[in-house]
């Protein structure tokens, strides 16, 4: 039974990599189509109903890429559509979601000490926040105020900032900026499934019948395009960001996060009016530095324990319990604080590490308890901790975790 432990961390693994490779083609295929778009141009002598083309080589090959705002002469008879790449995103997305947070859910996605609730209420919170981010947007996008593309940003803006704080409120930092996310990734793929792709089928259909489509579909396509456009390279750092502590692990977490959605507008506008052959604004590398050093600068202000905080943490959380109360534990836990604790603690005293690696820390018996399946597949089963062995931690005692964590999640005594 306690092979399950690893069979769940191969699925973590497969459903990440999944993730990755559909990001990969989505984020590849909309950086692809932004670029082509803003740098066609026309010129003398192109067919009829052509807007605009480029012509680029690739691959030892020279292609020639046309546009028609209308229907050509004659409509291809396969017409490739990309949308399965935003498809697939979101829902691996999703898994990943599921098997490390939900089914995790004592570990990665409750603090106590920010929102004592349990593991179902909080499963129910986040679905709830990603379902209401989209209604929120949509109609935001559908009111008065959606007619006005600046002001709408700038609306859009205020609300990731409020999620941002909110989800600071509910969860651990860590899970705070995962969903900070997955609420920025849902409202882009559905605005790829529920607005882009069927007003592009609307737009289609009508110019296979010969009728003039309605311009507000296309207008409306565009939006949400500009959108996804500029909401791509934050979901990619809030993405990556749960392998880095100084961003979601400090007291200002909820800034940093708001300013990164900053950033993420001034690459992409650089890029965009690059592409566009406008010129290279260097004003946006500037400012994004600026923000930047902004960021490392938040991510020093230390946390604020108070001191209820401080002993709802030294306690341990019921669904860690029958680690801690496990007969193996003394021995596990004298193991753990003399081979890793030096590095997985508040204040490090191993040579060049200042902060515990992802923020884990392992000096208390609730902080080992709650890490426990974690020091049993990365101490235990595999040889990945201590790195390189640098505390020459022994056989036997690795051992002693593996029968520690075999003993008090599925009674394996040895």
């Amino acid at each position: 039974m306690y092979e399950y432990a690893i069979a769940w961390e191969w699925l973590s693994f497969a459903v990440r990599w999944l993730h990755v490779i559909t990001a990969i083609a989505w984020i590849g295929s909309s950086f692809y189509f932004i670029a082509l778009d803003l740098g066609l141009t026309k010129r003398p002598g192109m067919p009829v109903g052509a807007s605009g083309e480029e012509w680029q080589v690739h691959g030892g090959g020279f292609y020639h890429i046309q546009k028609y705002m209308v229907a050509p002469a004659a409509m291809p008879e396969h017409l490739t559509w990309f949308k399965w790449e935003s498809y697939a995103t979101w829902l691996s997305g999703f898994a990943m979601l599921a098997v490390v947070y939900y089914a995790g859910a004592d570990l990665y996605l409750i603090d106590r000490n920010v929102l004592d609730v349990s593991a179902p209420v909080a499963i129910l919170i986040s679905l709830a926040s990603l379902g209401l981010g989209w209604v929120l947007y949509d109609q935001l996008c559908k009111s008065p105020i959606g007619k006005h593309t600046t002001g709408l940003m700038i609306v859009l803006y205020g609300v990731l900032v409020v999620m941002a704080w909110g989800y600071t409120q509910l969860f651990t930092g860590r899970a705070a900026f995962l969903h900070l996310g997955a609420f920025t990734a849902t409202i882009m793929s559905a605005n790829v499934f529920l607005i882009i792709i069927p007003n592009q089928k609307i737009v289609v259909a009508d110019l296979k019948a010969g009728r003039a489509p309605d311009p507000r579909l296309g207008l409306q396509a565009k939006q949400r395009s500009l959108h996804n456009n500029y909401l791509t390279l934050p979901v990619i750092f809030l993405m990556l960001s749960n392998h880095y502590p100084l961003a979601f692990g400090t007291a200002y977490n909820w800034v940093i996060a708001s300013l990164v959605f900053l950033m993420g507008v001034t690459i992409r506008h650089w890029f965009n009016t690059k592409h566009a052959r406008k010129g290279s604004p260097t004003w946006t590398w500037i400012v994004t530095l600026v923000i930047f050093i902004v960021i490392m600068w938040l991510s020093t202000v230390p946390r604020q324990t108070t001191e209820d905080g401080a002993e709802a943490a030294g306690a341990v959380a019921p669904a860690f319990a029958a680690f801690a109360e496990d007969v193996h534990f003394s021995e596990a836990r004298d193991t753990v604080q003399g081979r890793c604790s030096m590095c997985h603690a508040a204040e490090p005293v191993w040579e060049g590490i200042h902060r515990a690696p992802k923020g884990v820390l392992l000096e208390t018996d609730a902080e080992i308890a709650a890490h426990a399946r974690e020091i049993y597949l990365q101490s235990g089963r595999s040889h990945a901790m201590p790195p390189g062995n640098l505390t020459a931690m022994t056989e036997t005692e690795r051992a002693l975790i593996n029968a520690w964590y075999e003993s008090a999640a599925y009674g394996a005594d040895r």
